[in-house]
């Protein structure tokens, strides 16, 4: 598919060639009727127009919530089941209606070019966000009414669980991200809820596999809708759900190892081609973004030198078995990922820049593992583990700035900047330092980020010309 992005600049740069004299005024109408140069702003609007009827949407339901709490009291018990179930029937059907409507396309346009949408679809998915919102509404009322007790998270997890299923039928990506935003936060609830493992219930099951329905609900789900923020919402819900069951279940000892090591192996080592019937890497990108967000967070939480002055004392946790069923699948597939990257990689002896990348953080994610577990396991150091981890969120921060200037990425050159002058200042604060010193510090930076900003602006600039 032909981006709008690449369409934009084609447009510019047709228009220049035309004021240059290098193509004539037929040759660049062609390249309108091609890439349909008059459906730019349309789009453009269109994006905008769905934004505003999602927040439209929203705010249509907090009102329509307002008013049914306002003349709760007043209404019979079968007027507000009545009214709850047509109200939720009736946008539903409506949202349905108008978003089933097809987007217009033109008989010369361009296949690869996605169709322009219209209002009345735009309109219809607003209307299915805003039955979707009232599904929860819903549940809790209809809770309050039968005297269905529950605890909040319950509400979240099967509210959640109500949009998934809408998101699958119907194939949208704001249903998709609504229903995994609904499930992180009733998971965190649930996190929260001790009480919450006292009753044994399809819910607590939910909660104790949360990785792996994380994995079974919204992966699939991101192919089918080609979406990259359902993707990156159902990776960090796994990870957190990973690293929460490993915490609680699991002998810190040696469960730290796990912790640490086990979501950036599993995020980075992800290939969209290892799945069958799927050629283009499309999530594969976002995957090793957020593994390089876990290691630049874990590695600048562990470099302060308070974290490890106090290790914990021995404490025994007995083993459950969700936990092990956890690591054991997620595990297992940590290691097939790493297998089929590195018979990828024997495939391509040539590409040796992916093998040092791939290998860098092979290593780093070795070393992450080995510090806490020899910790905590055999001898305490807590002052070469500050220095090591402070040593590893440095590289790390060369090696974004490194790839920046490589590929010409200004996000990887940026966040190498910000990992480098974080460490910097938070060095600083830690230790008893003078004001002016930290003045002549804060100066540097300043002047350091300007102008690395300015060198890379200038050396790319360079670099095209």
């Amino acid at each position: 598919m032909i981006s709008d992005k690449f369409r934009r600049e084609l447009r510019s740069q047709a228009k220049l060639w035309e004021a240059e004299g290098l193509i004539d005024s037929s040759f660049y109408q062609q390249l309108a009727d091609r890439y349909q140069f008059n459906t730019l702003e349309t789009a453009s609007r269109n994006r905008f127009l769905s934004i505003l009827i999602g927040l439209g949407s929203i705010l249509l339901a907090i009102g329509v919530i307002t008013f049914v709490a306002a003349n709760w009291q007043v209404w019979s018990r079968e007027v507000r089941v009545a009214m709850l179930l047509s109200l939720f029937i009736a946008v539903n059907v409506a949202g349905f209606y108008l978003w089933r409507i097809p987007p217009s396309r033109s008989k010369n346009s361009n296949p690869n070019i996605p169709a322009t949408t219209g209002r009345s679809k735009l309109l219809g998915e607003g209307l299915l966000l805003l039955g979707a919102l009232i599904l929860g509404a819903n549940m809790a009322l209809m809770a309050q009414m039968f005297h269905i007790g529950g605890s909040s998270y319950g509400l979240f997890l099967a509210w959640g669980i109500g949009v998934l299923g809408m998101a699958y039928s119907l194939r949208l990506t704001s249903l998709g991200v609504l229903s995994a935003l609904l499930i992180g936060l009733g998971y965190w609830l649930a996190v929260l809820d001790f009480s919450s493992k006292i009753e044994f219930s399809w819910l607590e099951v939910l909660v104790r596999q949360m990785p792996i329905a994380a994995s079974i609900m919204f992966v699939p789900l991101a192919y089918w809708c080609r979406s990259r923020a359902i993707f990156a919402l159902g990776a960090i819900v796994l990870i957190f759900s990973l690293q929460m069951s490993i915490a609680q279940g699991l002998n810190p000892n040696w469960g730290v190892a796990m912790f640490c090591a086990l979501p950036p192996a599993l995020l980075w080592g992800y290939d969209d081609a290892m799945w069958p019937n799927i050629d283009s890497r499309l999530f594969q990108a976002t995957a090793r973004s957020l593994a390089l967000v876990f290691l630049a967070g874990l590695f600048y939480f562990l470099s302060f030198h308070w974290l490890w002055q106090d290790s914990p004392s021995p404490s025994q946790i007995p083993l459950d078995w969700s936990v092990l069923t956890n690591l054991a699948v997620l595990g297992a597939l940590t290691v097939f990922e790493w297998l089929h990257l590195g018979r990828l990689e024997l495939r391509r002896p040539k590409q040796k820049g992916v093998d040092l990348t791939t290998g860098a953080i092979a290593i780093l994610i070795i070393i992450t593992a080995l510090i806490p577990l020899y910790h905590l396991n055999f001898s305490p150091i807590p002052q070469l583990a500050t220095f090591l981890f402070n040593v590893l969120l440095f590289l790390l921060a060369v090696g974004l700035l490194r790839e920046g200037l490589a590929l010409g990425n200004r996000q990887t050159f940026w966040g190498g900047m910000v990992l480098i002058t974080l460490q910097i200042i938070s060095r600083l604060f830690e230790y008893n330092t003078e004001l002016l010193l930290k003045s002549f510090v804060f100066v540097l930076c300043g002047i350091g980020v300007i102008a690395a900003g300015l060198w890379f602006e200038r050396h790319f600039a360079t670099k095209d010309e």
